[in-house]
């Protein structure tokens, strides 16, 4: 039962028939093996990835890195899970530091297990703190697959089990006027990806967001930004929103905080929010959330992500990308350019199949790239933050190799 084909049938008989077909009809015969820094190897150890893809952010720090495994390993000498219900040391540590690196006024956090819980919860506190129903979120945006994160999506995430709840309502990203229609007196929020991942990546104007900023003040309505993939150092920045010059009443944050290593999610809001939870603070529970050996890994990331050498060093491998794009850009018709905040980067190309063709012929060298689902002409390119100048060197060497088979097969379709 250790070889990959049986691994490949018992996944197919008991986790999903229909990942496996997918991938057979792909030609991706893959089964996730061993991980390591920014590679992970196939079951059988033939084929190795540079992970470009990091599950949306997770890895932002690479596979099993040493620092955050010794966290780990020294935290389960002493501590498990803890108990939700119970006032606990490393869980207001870990508050405690997130309240030190977000915006002054953002002093209380709610932990979750993974980002869905935290949008939800970040709906809740809207709705509870206002009064109000009405959440307004932008097409192509993406918060998740749970309840309230799933109303906030496209139809498409949604249709398969009902209807959209009432209160929920999309207008289009990045459309000034559809924003200032949309934000009322009844809205008790505006959720966004501060820049939108599922969708490839979009980058917002410069206006855009401060002008959500004042429409919700305006308006009394609450601003939630999601930077489950966007925050953490991504951008370059530790939260991407500071690049905006904007601050949100509720942040959420997952993925990245896990260090790869163990889930957690968190959703930060204002002090005077936390007054939702006072007449009743066991209203929200989650069993997991903020599990205390958890804290002691999240503690561990945020150390890392916010130290300014860290960013500094984003931003320094990001600047070699913007260089090489422009360079693939006039070489390459198929090619309109590089969507990038740091290493937050989409591979925007003409068509729509050109993002799941980019990447098969990624994989074929051996770069493990997705392409974003709200907007296939994009291809996500999210390399370990942990990347050195070597290594993306060797990455934009394989994407030039895919770029140019992409190139040719484009061709081959035009005639």
């Amino acid at each position: 039962m250790n070889t990959k084909t049986a691994v490949t049938q018992q996944f197919a008989r008991h986790v999903s028939s229909g990942k496996v077909a997918f991938f057979r009809q792909a030609d991706i015969d893959f089964v996730l093996g061993a991980r390591e820094g920014v590679y992970i190897w196939d079951w059988d150890g033939e084929k190795q990835l540079i992970n470009c893809h990091c599950n949306g952010g997770v890895f932002n720090l690479g596979h099993r890195h040493p620092v955050i495994i010794a966290a780990l390993q020294a935290g389960l000498e002493t501590l498990d899970i803890g108990n939700q219900h119970l006032i606990s040391q490393p869980r207001a540590a870990l508050a405690a530091k997130l309240a030190e690196l977000t915006p002054e006024r953002m002093t209380y956090t709610v932990f979750g297990v993974g980002g869905g819980e935290a949008v939800d919860l970040a709906i809740k506190v809207a709705r509870g703190y206002t009064g109000r129903q009405e959440i307004i979120s932008v097409k192509g945006g993406y918060h998740g697959h749970t309840g309230l994160a799933l109303a906030t999506g496209d139809e498409k995430y949604f249709r398969p089990f009902g209807g959209r709840p009432a209160g929920f309502r999309q207008i289009p990203f990045a459309d000034h006027e559809a924003m200032q229609t949309a934000v009322t007196d009844q809205t008790a929020a505006v959720i966004l990806e501060t820049i939108p991942a599922t969708s490839g990546m979009p980058i917002p104007p410069p206006d855009y967001l401060p002008l959500v900023r004042q429409l919700c003040d305006q308006h009394g309505a609450l601003l939630i930004l999601d930077e489950i993939q966007a925050g953490l150092g991504r951008t370059g920045k530790l939260w991407a929103f500071e690049h905006f010059g904007v601050e949100p009443d509720i942040l959420t944050i997952g993925k990245g905080l896990s260090g790869g290593i163990y889930p957690i999610s968190a959703t930060c809001f204002r002090t005077e929010l936390e007054t939702v939870f006072q007449r009743d603070p066991f209203i929200h529970i989650s069993t997991f959330g903020g599990a205390e050996i958890g804290c002691i890994v999240a503690l561990k990331v945020l150390e890392l992500s916010s130290d300014p050498a860290f960013l500094a060093h984003v931003n320094e491998m990001a600047a070699i990308f913007t260089d090489r794009f422009a360079a693939f850009q006039a070489q390459y018709p198929l090619l309109v350019g590089l969507r990038q905040k740091g290493l937050m980067m989409g591979v925007e190309m003409a068509y729509d199949f050109c993002g799941p063709l980019f990447t098969k012929v990624a994989y074929d060298n051996d770069l493990l790239i997705v392409y974003a689902d709200n907007d296939r002409r994009v291809a996500q390119l999210l390399p370990p933050l942990i990347v050195d100048r070597t290594l993306v060197e060797e990455i934009l060497e394989r994407l030039n190799r895919s770029l140019a088979q992409l190139d040719h097969i484009v061709r081959q379709i035009s005639g």
